[in-house]
C-alpha cells in the first residue's frame, strides 16, 4: 500500500504570500507530481497546517485544489487553522461527539486514525481529555492502527521546536496511551516541524513530514526563535507492506540536472581505470 503524506501547506487568500513564497503554487506542484508519479496512491494524508491564517477564502481554495484529485485526500487541522472556518467551508467534514476533527477508517486491514490537536489561540498541541478518551476507544476496538496529527506529541531535542509541541499536562497522558496500546500501532506521522524527524516513541516510531513551503533549519541550543528557509520543499511517499514502513522524501520542486547511473560495478570506475 502507498501513502502520500503532505504537510503544512499553509494556504493564504489566494495571491498573497506565506514568507516570501506562493503557497498555492508549491501545494499545486506537489500534487501534479503526485498525479504523475503516484496515482496508484491509497490515501493522499495532509496533516494541516490547512491554512496560515484560518481564513474562509484560503479553505475554499484548498476545497478547489482537492476536488478532482485521482486518489482520496484526508485533513487534519493545525495550529494555523481555525476549527469553525474549516468545518464551515468542509461542511460534511466527519468530527468526534465532542465536535473536534477526531476521525478514523479502515485503510485495507488498518484502522487510519487522524487526530485535532488544536488549542484555542496557541501554536503549542493540546490533547484533552476527552480527545484522550475518543482516541482510547478507537485503540481498543481495532487490531492494529496507523495514527496521524499535526503536533508532535513528543519532544524533538529542538528547544524553539519543542515550546510548540503538545503541551506538558496533555504529553505524559498521550504518551501512556501509546505505551499502552504501543503493540498494535504501527507508525506515528506528524508535520509541524517542518522537516523530516524520525525516531521511536513509546515504542512506536514516528516520522515527520517536511512542508511544502518553508522548511525549518534545526537548532538544537536556540530556545527562543524558530529558523526556517526557502529551501526546496517535499512530501513524503509512505510504502507499507503489513506493518513494515518505508519512507520516501519526494523534492517535488527539482528542475536542475539529474544524473543517471547503472548499477553494474563497471558503471561507477574510475575514468582512468575504465580506460586500462
Amino acid at each position: 500500500m502507498k501513502i502520500i503524506h503532505i504537510s503544512d501547506i499553509h494556504l493564504t487568500i489566494p495571491g498573497e504570500p506565506m514568507g516570501g513564497l506562493d503557497p498555492h503554487a508549491r501545494f499545486a506542484s506537489a500534487l501534479a507530481d503526485v498525479t504523475v508519479n503516484h496515482p496508484d496512491a491509497a490515501r493522499i494524508v495532509i496533516t494541516g497546517d490547512l491554512t496560515h491564517w484560518g481564513e474562509h477564502a484560503a479553505y475554499e481554495a484548498l476545497q478547489q485544489a482537492i476536488a478532482d484529485l485521482p486518489v482520496p485526500v484526508r485533513l487534519m487541522i493545525g495550529n494555523h487553522d481555525n476549527r469553525a472556518a474549516f468545518l464551515s467551508v468542509f461542511a460534511n467534514h466527519p468530527v468526534d461527539a465532542n465536535g473536534f476533527v477526531n476521525h478514523a477508517e479502515m485503510v485495507g486491514e488498518v484502522r487510519f486514525i487522524y487526530l485535532d490537536s488544536v488549542g484555542e489561540r496557541t501554536h503549542a498541541g493540546h490533547f484533552c481529555p476527552a480527545r484522550r478518551a475518543w482516541l482510547q476507544t478507537e485503540l481498543e476496538t481495532c487490531s492494529h492502527a496507523r495514527i496521524f496529527l499535526h503536533h508532535n506529541p513528543m519532544l524533538v531535542g529542538l528547544p524553539a521546536e519543542d515550546r510548540i509541541a503538545l503541551v506538558e499536562q496533555d504529553r505524559g497522558p498521550f504518551r501512556e496511551l501509546i505505551r499502552t496500546h504501543g503493540s498494535k500501532i504501527d507508525y506515528i506521522h506528524f508535520g509541524h516541524v517542518h522537516a523530516p524527524i524520525h525516531g521511536r516513541y513509546a515504542g512506536v516510531q514516528f516520522a515527520s513530514a517536511p512542508s511544502t513551503g518553508n522548511q525549518s533549519i534545526p537548532d538544537l541550543s536556540e530556545a527562543e526563535q524558530l529558523k526556517g528557509a526557502p529551501m526546496n520543499p517535499a512530501y513524503f511517499v509512505l510504502l507499507i507492506d503489513g506493518r513494515d514502513t518505508t519512507i520516501h522524501q519526494i523534492p517535488f520542486t527539482w528542475d536542475g540536472p539529474v544524473i543517471t547511473t547503472g548499477t553494474a560495478w563497471e558503471d561507477w570506475a574510475k575514468p582512468t581505470e575504465a580506460a586500462e
